[in-house]
C-alpha cells in the first residue's frame, strides 16, 4: 500500500485533490465537488504544539461524516480515520 503524502501550495496551505479527498468519504469526486459548491464541506487545520510540534491535524467534515488525518512535517499522513458521527437528538436506525 502506498503511503499518502500531501503537498502544499506556495502559501503553505495543504492541497487535497478532489479525487483523493472524495475517496476518503467513499464518493466519486463529482459528488464531493457538488457538495463543496453548495457550501456543505468544512475543513480545519490544527498545528501541533509541544511534543506534536511539526505535525498537523486536518479535519474535513460533510454533514455527519468526518475524515481526520495527522500529517507529519514532510507531508506524510501518519494516521487517518473516517467516521460517521452520531448527531444530537437523532437515534440510529435499527
Amino acid at each position: 500500500m502506498t503511503a499518502l503524502v500531501l503537498t502544499r501550495d506556495a502559501s503553505g496551505e495543504f492541497v487535497l485533490p478532489a479525487e483523493l479527498l472524495a475517496a476518503q468519504f467513499g464518493w466519486p469526486a463529482e459528488t464531493l465537488q457538488g457538495l463543496m459548491r453548495r457550501g456543505l464541506v468544512a475543513s480545519r487545520v490544527e498545528r501541533g504544539e509541544g511534543e506534536d510540534e511539526g505535525r498537523f491535524r486536518l479535519t474535513v467534515r460533510c454533514g455527519n461524516r468526518r475524515w481526520r488525518a495527522v500529517v507529519e512535517a514532510d507531508g506524510a499522513v501518519s494516521d487517518q480515520h473516517f467516521e460517521v458521527i452520531q448527531t444530537a437528538g437523532r437515534t440510529a436506525a435499527p
